[in-house]
C-alpha cells in the first residue's frame, strides 16, 4: 500500500511538473520571460505557487529545465547512441532522431524564447546552449571519434564533422520553421533531406564501400 502511495505521488508530481513547463513555456512567448512572473505561471498550471516554488524557487530554474527536458527526450544520452561498426546506419540513425527532435514544435518555440529574450537575458542563450544543444552535440562527436577509431571513417575532426551533419538537417528541418509561418515539410521530405545528409557524410568521411 505504502508503495502504491508513493508511485501515486510520483505520478501526481510528473503531472505538475509537466504542466508547469507546458505553461511557462506559453507564457514565455506570450509575455517574454520578464513580463511572466512565477505566480502567473501556477494560476495557468493549475498549482499553488508553494508547489511551483518548491519545484523551481527561481524563473532561471525553471527555464533551466525547461532546456534540459527538451533536449534529453531520448536524444542526447549515450544509451541512444549507435555503437561505432556501421557508419552508415549509425548516421541515419542519429539523422533521423534530431530531425524528429528538433522538428517538434516545442523546440521551435523554445528557440523563439531564447532569440526574443537574448538581448536583455542573454543568460538564456547560455542555457541552451550549455544545457541543451552543447551535450546533444558531443554526443555526435563521439560517435563519430568512435568510428573513426574502429577503421569506419576517417574524421581528422570529429567537432567540424558533427557540426556538417547536424547542420545540414537543422537548416531543412528547424531554421525554415523559425522564419515561415506555412513552413511543414511532410515526413517523407524529413527523411530524404535526412538520408542526402548521410550520403554527403559518407562520399566525404566513409573509408570503404558503403552498401
Amino acid at each position: 500500500m505504502a508503495a502504491e502511495l508513493t508511485a501515486h505521488h510520483r505520478r501526481l508530481a510528473q503531472q505538475k511538473r509537466e504542466a508547469i513547463t507546458s505553461a511557462a513555456t506559453e507564457l514565455f512567448l506570450d509575455r517574454g520571460y520578464d513580463g511572466t512572473s512565477l505566480a502567473r505561471i501556477a494560476e495557468a498550471a493549475g498549482v499553488s505557487k508553494s508547489t511551483l516554488f518548491k519545484q523551481f524557487p527561481t524563473k532561471a530554474a525553471l527555464f533551466e529545465a525547461i532546456v534540459t527536458e527538451s533536449w534529453q527526450r531520448d536524444a542526447g544520452d549515450t544509451a541512444a547512441r549507435p555503437q561505432a561498426g556501421d557508419l552508415r546506419s549509425g548516421l541515419s540513425a542519429i539523422g533521423h532522431r534530431y530531425a524528429d527532435l528538433i522538428g517538434r514544435p516545442g523546440m521551435s518555440r523554445l528557440f523563439r524564447i531564447v532569440i526574443a529574450e537574448l538581448p536583455r537575458f542573454p543568460e538564456l542563450g547560455r542555457m541552451q546552449f550549455q544545457l541543451g544543444k552543447l551535450p546533444y552535440f558531443a554526443s555526435v562527436q563521439h560517435y563519430l571519434e568512435a568510428e573513426h577509431e574502429a577503421g569506419n571513417a576517417d574524421v581528422p575532426d570529429a567537432v567540424s564533422a558533427a557540426n556538417q551533419f547536424l547542420g545540414m538537417i537543422a537548416n531543412y528541418v528547424l531554421w525554415p520553421r523559425m522564419l515561415l509561418t506555412d513552413w511543414n515539410p511532410t515526413a517523407s521530405d524529413i527523411h530524404n533531406a535526412v538520408e542526402q545528409a548521410v550520403q554527403t557524410m559518407l562520399a566525404r568521411y566513409a573509408t570503404g564501400p558503403q552498401t
